[in-house]
């Protein structure tokens, strides 16, 4: 027993020790971000500041409408989200516990379409939102999302495909409607791969860049991957306003992951089973 407690006391010593490695860059930048201009460049280079400058982040924040851009961001974050949660466990429930005609044909094409690189796709796609009208708006990073993932959606049927099929027969002896089935059993015990789903589509389209490159031209539309860029393009030799607006952009997929960290570990492991 002492063997084991010294083992794993050695054990989360170098896991700890390890662990600083990868955080290192982070605590630079949020040291960096916290020293003046001075510190910043001063040789040999210092690793704390001596007086905090918080300030740093309200001059970097106030320089451009970094609140529109946030809200965009937000806002295209929180909808595609519900988009992929509402889509993907429609569609995976129907072809993991429907049977029809063709059904293993129709799952193998939304397969195939994983193959498929977003490039061979971004002309097309432009087009058809440029005759629809809506180019230079949020609609062609919210709308494709409410018609669901295909990775998600096998991720989904594969967690649904093991659970067993007398929890929706005692449910139809019951009287429960399909609809039914789905929002009071199955949604429920999806829990855990709907929050990864959530997680997963939240940290792809926070730090999305090319997509609002490519639709949005007004700086009213910017989201917060494409206004930081704008914004190194102005400040590009200047450090403190970049690590500032970096750290701050950075902060709320960590907190996402942080959170969810839980479900994430078993949505993976009850959709891979």
């Amino acid at each position: 027993m002492k063997t084991s407690k010294t083992y794993k006391f050695i054990v989360y010593i170098f896991l700890g020790l390890f662990s600083l490695y990868f955080l290192f860059p982070f605590i630079w930048v949020i040291l960096t971000a916290l020293k003046t201009e001075t510190e910043v460049f001063a040789f040999p280079p210092k690793i704390f500041p001596d007086i905090p400058q918080f300030h740093n982040f309200v001059d970097a924040w106030t320089s451009q409408p970094f609140g529109v851009y946030f809200k965009n961001s937000v806002i295209v974050t929180v909808l595609t989200t519900i988009g992929q949660v509402a889509s993907c466990s429609l569609i995976a429930y129907g072809f993991a516990r429907f049977d029809f005609k063709y059904k293993n044909l129709l799952f193998i094409l939304l397969l195939s379409t994983m193959m498929i690189p977003w490039d061979v796709t971004m002309i097309p796609l432009y087009m058809q939102f440029n005759i629809f009208g809506w180019i230079n708006t949020l609609k062609p990073l919210i709308v494709p999302a409410f018609f669901g993932s295909a990775y998600f959606i096998f991720l989904l049927r594969q967690f649904l495909m093991n659970v067993p099929k007398d929890l929706e027969d005692a449910a139809r002896i019951d009287g429960a409607n399909e609809f039914q089935i789905f929002y009071k059993i199955f949604l429920p015990i999806m829990k855990a791969p709907l929050i990864l789903i959530a997680v997963l589509n939240i940290l792809v389209v926070w730090n999305d860049y090319l997509g609002p490159l490519i639709y949005l031209q007004d700086q009213s539309k910017y989201t917060m991957a494409l206004g930081l860029a704008a914004f190194r393009g102005v400040h590009d030799m200047q450090i403190l306003p970049i690590m500032s607006i970096t750290l701050v952009m950075i902060i709320p997929p960590i907190l996402v992951f942080a959170l969810a960290q839980k479900y994430i570990v078993e949505g993976i492991s009850g959709s891979i089973k």
